[in-house]
């Protein structure tokens, strides 16, 4: 059976879930309410498609000028005005006169497809976006003189074989204010711009591509200074790759707890254990090790500066500014309410694929818990350690843990190896220990040692004296014999 043929989108994550992208010669709906991102996405399927994939495209704005237009994407590295002079695209401002449109009987688009033609013509255009559709019909209260008319123009379109993204705004009751658009288009893709307890995600969903499967869900996506990225973390399968090849800790007497090896590369490792046990120092030994190799390592921090971890981190023997400024680490610092849990998730893989690192360190995953419910921020940290699997980064999770078996996050069942660190009153002081709970496919030890913490680093030292008592036979009860 022969398959859709599709146009790549250029937008980074959409091909994904889409199955290769958005539909060759065909027209693709973009809807959604103000400030949510479809100019944005629409003008990245004309530029990307231009540079990247040899397509001319031409621009219609019923709504915006064009200079304006020009201006607002330049912040994002898109300069319409050269691709322009170029001849790579062209760009068209429709202004309409709405006190001036008459509803007639034979109202019709012959001048709007005599512009296309022409600019379509001039440089070979294989990609069309019309922005705004709905600015178009704004003085027609017909809804059979709109419904044929958007009709003409979408067969106009097909006929020219001209891959087209239409975008139009939000219905109070249906997805476009004509409720016409979504029905005619081969291809419907809402975004969402919602604010959820002071925190803003946007979000995409695809509901209905004639011909073709696709993603059904909500996706996260985030715009920045790079342009739009979905992120389509919900169609992550189970297909992390399993490797033999071990990474060391940094630190030489927990290595010995892992055969003398480490962990496995690729896997994920959680660390927990309360305030003031070292989890931290534990992961700065580990990013400074990977840095020692020649490998990457990305630092995400929720609760200290770069500033803030490298002068801690001087205090124990770890120098993590040169490889700051060599390149090799990056931290990405930020406060986790400053946004909600997609938005951190998005912008978190965003880096990771950006950066290429060969370790990645979270500290701590319990700080995200200001930014959702417990049920989110579980959903969200397995979609942040499929992703990192699935790529082949050593991730390591530090979190808050109050008990012995459970962390705050609930996330352990799900990570290859589980250290758990305490602080265990001895006297008048506290003695660290450190157990590693779990670490699937090896041998390992599981006894509890002393950990302790000095200008040379955190260093793992003998077996921990269980007490006495706890050893101690329980007594008979009842009557001797």
């Amino acid at each position: 059976m022969q398959e859709l043929k599709k146009t790549p989108s250029g937008v980074k994550g959409l091909d994904e879930l889409t199955g290769g992208g958005l539909p060759a010669g065909r027209p693709t709906l973009v809807c959604g309410g103000p400030g949510c991102g479809k100019t944005l996405l629409a003008t990245t399927f004309l530029v990307r498609g231009a540079l990247d994939y040899g397509e001319p495209g031409v621009f219609v704005s019923f709504d915006e000028r064009i200079p304006d237009l020009s201006a607002n994407v330049a912040s994002l590295g898109f300069d319409l005005s050269g691709l322009s002079q170029q001849g790579l695209i062209a760009l068209d401002h429709v202004q309409l006169d709405r006190q001036s449109i008459i509803e007639v009987g034979d109202y019709d688009l012959e001048g709007l497809f005599v512009r296309l033609a022409h600019a379509v013509g001039r440089i070979g255009a294989k990609r069309v976006v019309l922005d705004s559709i709905d600015s178009l019909f704004a003085g027609i209260p017909n809804t059979a003189i709109v419904r044929s008319e958007l009709g003409r123009l979408f067969t106009w379109l097909k006929d020219h074989e001209l891959s087209s993204v239409v975008t139009a705004e939000h219905g109070e009751n249906s997805l476009t204010r004509h409720s016409v658009e979504e029905y005619i288009s081969d291809c419907v893709i809402v975004l969402d711009h919602r604010v959820v307890e002071q925190s803003s995600t946007r979000r995409l969903r695809v509901v209905k591509y004639r011909g073709s499967a696709h993603g059904t869900n909500e996706y996260p996506f985030l715009i920045d200074r790079d342009g739009i990225t979905v992120l389509p973390v919900t169609s992550l399968g189970l297909a992390q790759i399993a490797s033999n090849e071990r990474v060391g800790t940094g630190i030489p007497s927990l290595d010995a707890m892992f055969e003398g090896k480490g962990y496995f590369k690729g896997s994920s490792v959680l660390l927990g254990g309360g305030a003031g046990t070292g989890k931290t120092s534990i992961a700065a030994h580990f990013a400074d090790a990977a840095c020692r190799r020649g490998e990457r390592s990305l630092l995400f921090s929720f609760e200290e500066s770069p500033s803030q971890l490298t002068h801690k981190m001087r205090s124990i023997g770890i120098n993590l500014q040169p490889w700051l400024d060599g390149g090799l680490l990056r931290c990405h610092a930020a406060r986790p309410s400053l946004q909600g849990l997609e938005p951190h998730l998005a912008a978190m893989i965003k880096d990771v694929d950006d950066f290429k690192p060969d370790v990645a360190i979270v500290d701590p995953l319990s700080a995200l818990l200001s930014s959702g419910t417990l049920h989110q921020t579980q959903g969200m940290l397995l979609r942040l350690i499929d992703h990192l699997k699935t790529i082949g980064v050593t991730a390591l999770f530090t979190t808050l843990q109050s008990g012995d078996d459970q962390t705050d996050l609930s996330v352990s069942s799900i990570m290859d190896t589980w250290i758990l660190v305490r602080n265990t009153p001895k006297g008048d002081d506290v003695v660290r220990r450190l157990q590693v709970v779990k670490s699937r496919g090896m041998s390992h030890s599981s006894q509890l040692r002393v950990m302790e913490i000095d200008n040379e680093g955190v260093q793992v030292k003998q077996a921990f004296a269980v007490p006495a008592a706890r050893n101690r036979p329980q007594k008979r009860k009842g009557p001797p014999r």
